[in-house]
């Protein structure tokens, strides 16, 4: 349980996420698999990780048993700023990072995979943020890497899923695979990515992440302003409770 590191191949690193039941990750998660997604990275003898989770899903956000536990700001600071570094930590890592996604990815899961440089994903995968059934909001900056604008809201305002093929379709999955087949497929390109100079993939990296129209690190922390304001009005807390179930409309 927890987060381990592999070496399965020359030049590769696999970074596999392992909380039970359902990958929900308490604050120490998030900065647990923030420094092995960058000490992975930093390895000089890496040159591609590989991001995987074990049981029933990739991952599915924050444990918010831990945040409604919690009799202060605490967890809630401590989710929003693990969060943040562990999507930084993909996006930042030296190396370009490949996403092997099966079941659910919802919430944080969002948040790693739209910052990977690229995502494998079996046939039972779906991808969306709860978020306003939980409460929270943010990961929009990283929803709107994988789907257009327009369908990014409307997904954000539902708390819809969409599967691995209609990511497929909008080509920001790079295979969709059965089951069986996730971690063999996302290791082949790993190895093809690896097989490159590592100093040259090293300054790809660096030279891709220098074009990228949008600061993620900026953008993902100005929506988690809205999220920590959602908590201190009390409104976070009486949804998170009901999932979304009760819907009440506010009258101020």
């Amino acid at each position: 349980m927890g987060v381990s590191t592999s070496a399965p191949d020359e030049g590769v690193a696999v970074v596999t996420v392992d909380f039970p039941p359902v990958n929900a990750l308490p604050v120490r998660g998030w900065y647990d698999l923030a420094a092995a997604v960058r000490a992975a990275g930093a390895d000089p003898k890496v040159r591609c990780v590989v991001l995987t989770a074990e049981g029933r899903g990739f991952n599915a956000g924050v444990d918010i048993r831990e945040i409604q536990r919690a009799t202060g700001p605490e967890a809630i600071l401590g989710a929003n700023q693990g969060c943040a570094e562990a999507f930084a930590a993909v996006y930042e890592c030296e190396v370009p990072v490949v996403a092997a996604v099966h079941g659910f990815c919802l919430g944080g899961g969002i948040g790693l995979v739209g910052n990977a440089d690229a995502i494998v994903a079996s046939e039972d995968a779906t991808f969306g943020l709860p978020e306003l059934d939980r409460g929270a909001l943010g990961a929009a900056t990283h929803l709107a890497r994988l789907v257009p604008q327009h369908l990014m809201r409307t997904l954000y305002y539902t708390s819809r899923t969409v599967t691995a093929e209609e990511l497929h379709r909008h080509g920001s999955v790079w295979r969709v695979v059965p089951r069986e087949g996730l971690r063999e497929a996302a290791l082949e390109l790993a190895r093809e990515i690896a097989a490159k100079d590592g100093r040259l993939v090293r300054l790809a990296k660096a030279a891709i992440n220098g074009i990228d129209p949008v600061d993620v690190r900026r953008s993902y922390r100005f929506e988690q302003g809205f999220t920590f304001e959602a908590n201190l009005s009390g409104v976070a807390d009486r949804v998170r409770d009901t999932f979304g179930t009760e819907k009440r409309e506010d009258k101020s």
